[in-house]
């Protein structure tokens, strides 16, 4: 796809549609006003008649007759006080989606006056928001559905009588493009079925991205895992004739410094609960079991090419989880491999179970911060819904860092406590640890299970059930959104400019 920055008007473009922002006060800034008066006031007469109001996602297409654009397309953004950047994507990823249906090739988008002081930021996400409303969920159909086959962005640099920096522009469009592709890596491998994504596959898929942008790869087998000692990795593993994979990927970017941010990500690659078996009803998604892991992939995948000056280590324990013969039984005492005892009271908290072994061997390579993200508990779906992906840590400081960064990058995240309680909860009678205590507490039982394998490191837990996939929406096709992805991108952006600035003397820079 071709995406470039143009100086001409919007309306001067030879392009299938032009993208307008408008707001839900019904004002028209010089900008639009200029397009409103070549289109004989139809954008004024559209908000007078009451057919569109400006909300959120919300669209109105114009048909331009005489004129080198085609169509205009009008994107509510809301409130116009409430504006942040970050709307930009939905924005895009609604005109991507709408005009792309109809068969438009090539999509100028016009940015909102309110974007002028964060040029960069605000392209970028027009960018990865275009590229992430491609994306469709009928590969496997002997006739899918048309694809959205966009050939050309245009990001317009002017705006009435305002201009957007060009170079900022550029900057922008490639960050965007680095993102939204890896945003995409992620949700491609999420939507593929459990029978073309093992964990053999999905080793391969990581090797694949390590080779083409430039990181380290190695993929533990089971012979390995057993010599560190990872029974809690194998004992959910043992179920299945698919072999397990710890999946390591390494990122050098600041090779003479020995801090090392990991991000380890849930890698279960297809759920059923084991002999713990989940109802039969939504059993299908269960192939998104893999989302944390798979973000983790992409969003080293992109580290390595936006090259922040840091270094970051991605490990992801992949396995089936499967009622077989061998499989682990309820009661049965499994070894993390840190020594910890773990009496296996319900099999379907596997999860936590694999995750164990993996935040431990991220602190065997040297991990000294560990952002862990996986689809782990249904509770933190009854508490946050699909809103919010649920925060836990140990670490005050760092979680405050963390969500001060991840906010920004449309993904939302919201802190929940780790009181003792929790850990108290988690000891079993016969063995060091329990793996489930039931419904109350779930997602935070579960995190303070977690806590026993990251020993002082600072650490962060993010339950991502809730936001790992969604309905269809404007925006976006169902299925994988392709979080954690953004906000695991931004947090290592940060960390480096943080330490530039720290070594040169500066104050911490601003946070991206």
């Amino acid at each position: 796809m071709q995406i470039r920055v143009s100086p001409g008007t919007a309306t001067s473009l030879e392009a299938g549609s032009l993208a307008l922002p408008v707001f839900s006060d019904g004002q028209l800034d010089d900008a639009t006003q200029g397009i409103d008066r070549e289109l004989e006031g139809a954008i004024a007469d559209i908000f007078a008649s009451g057919e569109m109001k400006g909300k959120t996602n919300e669209v109105a297409l114009i048909h331009a007759k005489g004129l080198p654009v085609k169509r205009v397309l009008l994107v509510g953004l809301g409130e116009r006080a409430k504006f942040e950047p970050q709307a930009l994507a939905k924005y895009a990823g609604t005109a991507v989606r709408y005009l792309g249906k109809r068969n438009v090739r090539s999509i100028a988008f016009a940015l909102p006056l309110e974007a002028q002081h964060q040029v960069r930021t605000s392209a970028s996400f027009v960018v990865e928001g275009a590229l992430a409303g491609t994306i469709d969920s009928t590969t496997y159909r002997t006739e899918p559905d048309k694809p959205i086959a966009i050939e050309e962005l245009i990001l317009v640099s002017t705006a009435g009588s305002h201009g957007f920096e060009a170079a900022a522009l550029e900057q922008g469009i490639e960050r965007g493009r680095i993102l939204g592709e890896a945003v995409n890596v992620a949700r491609l491998m999420a939507l593929t079925p459990a029978n073309d994504m093992t964990p053999t596959h999905m080793a391969a898929r990581a090797e694949e991205l390590a080779k083409e942008f430039g990181l380290r790869f190695e993929a533990l087998d089971e012979e390995r895992m057993k010599k560190l000692g990872m029974g809690s990795l194998l004992g959910v593993s043992q179920g299945s004739d698919e072999a397990a994979r710890l999946i390591v990927l390494t990122y050098e970017g600041d090779p003479n410094n020995p801090e090392k941010l990991a991000f380890v990500g849930k890698g279960l690659t297809f759920d059923s609960g084991g002999i713990s078996i989940k109802p039969a009803e939504n059993m299908h998604e269960m192939k998104y079991d893999m989302s944390g892991g798979a973000g983790v992939i992409a969003a080293l995948s992109a580290i390595a090419r936006l090259k922040p000056k840091l270094n970051v280590i991605g490990v992801v324990p992949a396995s089936e989880n499967l009622p077989g013969p061998r499989a682990v039984k309820p009661g049965d005492i499994v070894r993390a491999m840190n020594g910890k005892t773990i009496e296996v009271i319900n099999t379907d908290a596997e999860g936590r179970l694999i995750l164990a072994d993996a935040l431990c061997y991220a602190r065997e390579l040297g991990a000294t911060k560990i952002v862990d993200c996986a689809t782990l508990t249904g509770s933190m779906v009854m508490a946050l819904g699909h809103a919010a992906t649920g925060t836990i840590s140990n670490d005050d400081g760092f979680v405050k860092y963390f969500l001060g960064v991840a906010n920004q990058t449309g993904e939302r995240y919201w802190q929940l406590p780790l009181y003792e309680d929790y850990s108290i909860a988690v000891k079993s009678e016969i063995a060091d640890l329990r793996n489930s205590t039931g419904r109350p507490a779930g997602s935070l039982t579960a995190s303070a299970f977690l806590q026993n394998f990251v020993g002082t490191t600072p650490w962060i837990h993010l339950d991502i059930a809730g936001t790992a996939y969604v309905d269809e929406t404007a925006y976006m096709a169902k299925g994988p959104t392709g979080t954690p992805v953004r906000a695991l991108v931004a947090l290592a952006e940060d960390m480096a400019k943080v330490r530039a600035a720290t070594k040169n003397g500066t104050p911490a820079a601003a946070r991206t």
